[in-house]
């Protein structure tokens, strides 16, 4: 989990959960793209899981949310009744590349790591800066 700014809940999975220890969190709730309003807090899951086999279990009784998909959160919540989750605080830069802006910024950024094209998009780059101002 990370936290993201407030106003970006909505793109998220929201845990609700009670700090226990560095960078851990014992989760109480998780809420599957919440309003603003209804978020419990602003630690956002991004998409990396260890979980026990029984989450299969909970998404064959999961039935479809938000735009009619079945959402893992949705069955995490249902396997939190069984059993405990924890959760833990990602730390170091991540990408959100289900976003377009997030895609685009992980694309330039792990293409300017590359020895074999970093030189000539760093110059790509720049031609199409002089052409912005």
């Amino acid at each position: 989990v990370q936290e993201v700014p407030m106003e970006d809940v909505y793109k998220y999975g929201i845990v609700n959960g009670v700090f226990i220890e560095d960078d851990v969190y014992k989760v109480k709730d998780l809420v599957e793209k919440p309003s603003i309003n209804a978020a419990p807090s602003n630690i956002a899951i991004l998409g990396r899981y260890i979980i026990s086999p029984q989450i299969f279990e909970m998404l064959e009784k999961t039935k479809p949310g938000k735009n009619g998909e079945v959402q893992l959160t949705d069955a995490l919540k249902l396997l939190l009744g069984k059993e405990a989750i924890y959760a833990y605080k990602f730390k170091g830069k991540r990408y959100d590349v289900g976003d377009k802006l997030g895609f685009l910024q992980a694309t330039v950024e792990f293409a300017l790591k590359r020895d074999d094209i970093k030189d000539q998009f760093k110059a790509y780059l720049k031609s199409i800066i002089k052409k912005i101002d």
